[in-house]
């Protein structure tokens, strides 16, 4: 039988180990002692945006030519899995940000919209938001029912955005509304550039939330914006199509952003378990506890390996709808065990503003919800598998 040499290389370039090392230095440094207060108060500072703009972060996945660094999708979900171990609330909002309107930009924006819109976004000028869910529109997204009437020159915009992560700072939308009512499912919906400056745009309601507190999650308010032609991304009635592509990305960065929130879970957790006594040893001794540490950094290096492994297949321009999803059911359910074993692990005080898990456990809950909820993912995975 012939033998062949093959390697399976799972170690990481040095451009990698620099982007996470980058992240963890400034996570470490900006984040760490500020994550609590930021928290209390429901807002992110703006010298801590201000400083992820200076270290890149901002422009991480956008192109050279237009102001960015240029990496890629794996470059980003290791950033964002240090900036989430500290705070998930900047964590969702660099999310959005990279890869749901820099890199949606950059995949289908014209030369034109891409030299006029990125090199803002990617220096920090500019903070991205997403608008595609509405008040009925949740999962089924195809069903929104904001408008996009023609107009001289352009479209006119009409309708209500919900949960719009940094709806009330962003300085650029990307929206989608209806063009053709008359199409069927999924097509009849373009994907509009709109500015906060336009006239007719306005933050609405801002949501109180469980966790991720630090960033803002407000409606988005449409009354006859004016949109010109050259603000329309691609095709105006196969938008639809955009937003799918661009929810891949989303969805690798909410995996990266459970992985952030499990590390920090299991290093808070044995941290404790070495220290706390009872019964005059470490409780880290007792089965019980050890098992559950063990379960929780197993299904922590299963999670990432899954979500790398969809961010490389990206990288390589491959299709890989289900791999993210994969990806992103799997660190989100991890997540969230982690999470409740955490507090479980720190007993009474788990469940106190003394220790993080607290912060933790509020954080882990919107990763199975957000960029499509758990029996979403699976319902895109089924289908993949059946067709």
């Amino acid at each position: 039988m012939k033998q062949h040499q093959q390697t399976m290389d799972f170690s990481l370039e040095e451009e990698h180990e620099m982007i996470r090392d980058s992240a963890r230095e400034y996570a470490e440094r900006v984040l760490k002692p500020a994550s609590t207060e930021w928290d209390r108060a429901e807002a992110l500072s703006d010298e801590g945006l201000a400083a992820a703009a200076e270290a890149g972060f901002m422009g991480l996945t956008t192109p050279e030519e237009n102001g960015g660094t240029g990496f890629g999708n794996l470059h980003s979900c290791l950033m964002l899995e240090e900036i989430n171990r500290w705070d998930a609330g900047m964590g969702v909002t660099l999310s959005v940000h990279n890869s749901l309107v820099c890199s949606l930009v950059a995949r289908h924006g014209s030369e034109d919209q891409k030299g006029r819109w990125l090199p803002r976004l990617a220096c920090g000028e500019l903070l991205g938001a997403y608008c595609l869910t509405e008040p009925q529109a949740g999962s089924d997204a195809a069903s929104i029912r904001c408008r996009a009437e023609k107009s001289d020159g352009g479209w006119t915009l009409k309708g209500t955005k919900s949960w719009v992560t940094s709806g009330d700072r962003a300085g650029l939308y990307v929206v989608y509304a209806v063009t053709d009512p008359d199409a069927k499912p999924g097509y009849g919906i373009g994907a509009f550039l709109v500015p906060a400056s336009a006239e007719g745009v306005r933050a609405g309601k801002k949501e109180e939330k469980l966790g991720i507190r630090s960033s803002t999650t407000t409606e988005v308010l449409l009354e006859n914006v004016f949109v010109p032609e050259t603000d329309v991304i691609g095709d105006p009635c196969e938008g639809f199509k955009i937003a799918l592509d661009a929810l891949d990305g989303g969805r690798l960065g909410i995996a990266s952003q459970a992985l952030g929130i499990h590390r920090a879970c299991l290093e808070d957790s044995l941290s404790y378990a070495k220290e706390r006594e009872q019964f005059g040893k470490p409780i880290a001794e007792f089965q019980a506890i050890a098992w559950k540490l063990a379960d929780m950094a197993t299904s922590l290096d299963a999670s990432r390996l899954l979500v790398h492994r969809a961010a490389w297949l990206r990288d390589q321009g491959e299709i890989c709808t289900k791999e993210c999803s994969m990806a992103k059911l799997a660190a989100s359910r991890a997540c969230n065990e982690a999470a409740q074993d955490a507090v479980q692990i720190h007993g009474g005080a788990g469940y106190t503003t003394e220790f993080r898990v607290e912060k933790y456990f509020r954080d882990a809950r919107i990763t199975e919800i957000y960029e499509g909820a758990t029996d979403i993912q699976r319902l895109v995975i089924s289908r993949k598998l059946l067709r």
